[in-house]
């Protein structure tokens, strides 16, 4: 299968339009790649290795890995480690791996561990000059967030496609913000991606993983349910809000 062949039409254009519709990449940047050995973190270190060989326009590639600490004391995550670097070899990104930093015995929840992760690549694409960090964040995780903030914090907000920080010398994208996560797998089965298990000890056990479950019941009863809610979060109507 060539490498175009991996990848169908529709997929590619609806990446193609996630891309366009936040103006996710320049010609000249340089991008970090978020890659926590999951299926969707490889597959999107794939499609930008893989939007390198056709995009009209240069950008710089690495994927890092940064080993969670809870993560990293399990007795398998050596060899977990040697098979995210083995996929990242085989894709032909550059890559490299960074040991997490500590956390705090209350801190200990997958709340402060994203947050010390992502403040950790914010460290590195400040010092190394990385205008770009890519997540491998989808449609279903943008709508799993959206629930998540409403039942458990009381807001209404979700992880955007494009976020720009620190007064714009760094922006976070997430070009399969339009893909659902079959998709994500779908490309996944076809390039032959395979996710390396997740060894943290709160694995499966998480808000998260129960508001997932939750849409699953309501996508049964309302087919249509994701992407109404997923337009929904471009379609608010703030005068009938508190």
């Amino acid at each position: 299968m060539t490498i175009d062949a991996c990848l169908t039409s529709r997929l590619n254009r609806r990446i193609g339009q996630a891309m366009h519709d936040y103006s996710m990449l320049v010609d000249g940047d340089r991008v970090l790649v978020a890659v926590s050995g999951g299926v969707d973190s490889l597959v999107l270190a794939w499609l930008l290795r893989f939007w390198q060989h056709k995009a009209p326009i240069r950008y710089v590639l690495k994927a890092v890995v940064v080993e969670n600490e809870l993560w990293r004391r399990h007795p398998e995550s050596a060899g977990a480690i040697a098979r995210i670097c083995g996929q990242l070899e085989r894709i032909g990104i550059e890559y490299q791996t960074v040991r997490g930093w500590s956390l705090a015995e209350e801190h200990r929840n997958c709340y402060h561990c994203a947050r010390n992760r992502r403040s950790q690549l914010f460290d590195l694409a400040r010092q190394e000059g990385w205008s770009k960090i890519a997540f491998g964040h989808h449609k279903d995780d943008l709508i799993e967030t959206l629930l998540l903030n409403m039942i458990c914090s009381g807001n209404i907000s979700t992880m955007v496609p494009k976020q720009v920080l620190f007064g714009g010398k760094l922006a976070l994208i997430r070009p399969m913000a339009y893909l659902e996560k079959e998709e994500v797998l779908e490309i996944a089965a076809r390039i032959g991606i395979d996710a390396v298990e997740n060894l943290c000890p709160l694995a499966g056990n998480t808000h998260r993983q129960r508001v997932r479950e939750l849409l699953a019941q309501l996508y049964t009863m309302e087919p249509g349910a994701r992407n109404s809610i997923f337009a929904a979060m471009a379609n608010v109507r703030e005068g009938y809000l508190l």
